[in-house]
């Protein structure tokens, strides 16, 4: 007679049902291809498995260690991270991204294992709430679950649920401020920490000069001026880039494509004609170093603040008082629901983004970068090959869609989606600026630029567009006093509309 299954197995059985799609979207941003994903992926898992198995038992208390209190879904992720650093460590680093391994052999990576006081002031917030606020911040801000979705997830009322989002935010704020005056910092960084705290509280007022020039060149008050500032979009990225680390911003972007195509219904093109042969084929690789990006990111972010103050222990210690050692606001009344892994609900996540994501697919590894002078690499060569020769470029009719995502004082995102009414075996795509703004990072299409013109030039992977299709790339870019959008586009040296 078969063994009957345990409620361990069930439980866990519904844990990978819940988060597997999350672990394997972000272990395919660790890895050079799809097999390695797969096993970076399945391996994490079961660390993160016995971790957790581990808090639950008190075994790490027992063993002298600080429980981790981090959420099934970034638990998991840093598993994947520390599984990398330990494929590092026996010489398997070829199969994984090569920023990944820069990053792993670098000081940032040593900020996740060091001295608890030392680690990013987002990980340390997020471990120091009560579990079901942090589930409640971590799905809503990362994950980019709609909050009627994370409602039915975790057993709250829909009604109620945006009011206990923003007590929850209020919760972390409060925790990193404490966490953050706890930090051993320089004399001038301490100077500026209450400081920081009032102008971080409000949406109006403009921030002091000296504070806006420190926020520039201090990373770690950077980082802490985007945990603390709520208003502004800068939390989700503040999470992501704190608690997982490389790799965090591009994780983000990830979830919230996989979360659009979920809320459009529109299927995965992907998935046309039953399916990828080989899904790492269409990944989608928007890669970029989560916690280099997060450091100019929070660094902009901070400088439109304003007034009010605010206090923290340690990385784990909790002040008597705290108005977090109450009953969480997420708290449902229950223990938190547990689906069966062969019934998962309508809001379980879609299929991996191993084949969502939008329809994105993966790049060779010399493909995926940009490289750029310093931490950007070296820049392409196809700068100012803009226009080919007319005897041997079909015309092509098309039209762009330049969609601003996100501003801040000296930086910008971008997207730009060309719709082309003729098939393209491939494309290269430019425009100018007006302002002089300078393109850093590009993804989905290499990037080359001469003064004000940039040319983006297909990756290998989404050369092809079928006739009426669409190609899609986006960028991170810097400006100076006016940001106007970008004109003059054309598509192989043809105008575009």
């Amino acid at each position: 007679m078969p063994d009957l299954p345990t409620p361990q197995d069930a439980t866990e059985a519904a844990l990978f049902s819940e988060c597997w799609d999350a672990v394997l979207s972000y272990a395919d941003l660790c890895t050079a291809g799809s097999d390695a994903a797969n096993q970076l992926a399945t391996e994490a898992f079961s660390t993160g498995i016995r971790e957790a198995r581990d808090v639950e038992a008190g075994n790490l208390r027992s063993a002298g260690r600080r429980p981790a209190k981090l959420p099934r879904i970034p638990l998991l992720l840093t598993a994947v991270r520390t599984t990398a650093a330990a494929w590092e460590e026996r010489g398997q680093g070829h199969r994984l991204d090569p920023d990944l391994r820069l990053w792993l052999n670098s000081d940032k990576a040593a900020r996740y294992t060091g001295p608890p006081l030392q680690r990013p002031l987002a990980l340390r917030g997020l471990r120091d709430m009560q579990e079901p606020d942090a589930v409640l911040l971590w799905l809503a801000e990362v994950e980019a679950l709609p909050l009627q979705v994370v409602a039915r997830r975790l057993g709250l009322d829909p009604a109620t649920v945006s009011d206990e989002l923003s007590q929850v935010r209020g919760l972390f704020r409060d925790r990193c401020q404490r966490n953050h005056l706890d930090t051993p910092m320089a004399a001038r960084c301490r100077s500026y920490a209450r400081l920081l705290d009032a102008v971080t509280r409000s949406t109006g007022a403009d921030t002091p000069n000296d504070l806006s020039r420190h926020l520039a060149t201090c990373v770690e008050c950077a980082e802490a001026a985007a945990c603390l500032r709520l208003h502004g979009g800068g939390l989700p990225g503040a999470l992501a880039g704190g608690v997982i680390g490389w790799g965090g911003l591009a994780y983000l972007e990830r979830r919230r494509r996989a979360a659009e195509v979920r809320l459009s219904g529109r299927p995965d093109p992907a998935d046309a004609d039953g399916g990828p042969t080989d899904p790492g084929a269409h990944k989608a690789r928007v890669v970029r170093s989560g916690l280099l990006v997060a450091a100019v990111l929070v660094s902009a972010l901070a400088l439109a603040m304003s007034m009010m103050p605010g206090g923290s222990t340690g990385d784990g210690a909790t002040a008597g008082g705290d108005p977090s050692d109450r009953q969480p606001v997420a708290d449902p009344g229950f223990t938190l629901p547990v689906t069966a892994a062969t019934q998962p609900s309508s809001d379980s996540p879609a299929p991996s983004e191993s084949a969502t994501g939008g329809g994105d697919a993966s790049p060779e590894p010399s493909e995926r970068k940009n490289p750029r002078p310093g931490p950007q690499g070296t820049t392409s060569a196809t700068a100012g090959e803009d226009d080919p020769d007319p005897a041997t470029s079909e015309p092509v009719t098309c039209s762009v869609d330049y969609h601003l995502v996100n501003e801040w004082p000296d930086g910008f995102q971008a997207t730009v989606t060309v719709t082309t009414e003729r098939a393209l075996d491939n494309w290269r795509v430019a425009w100018s600026f007006r302002d002089g703004q300078e393109v850093g990072q590009m993804w989905d299409a290499s990037f080359g630029q001469d003064g004000s013109r940039v040319t983006a030039t297909a990756a290998d992977y989404n050369r092809t567009v079928p006739e009426g299709g669409k190609l899609a790339f986006g960028f991170l870019a810097s400006w100076e006093g006016e940001n106007s959008p970008a004109h003059d586009f054309t598509l192989n040296g043809r105008d575009c509309a």
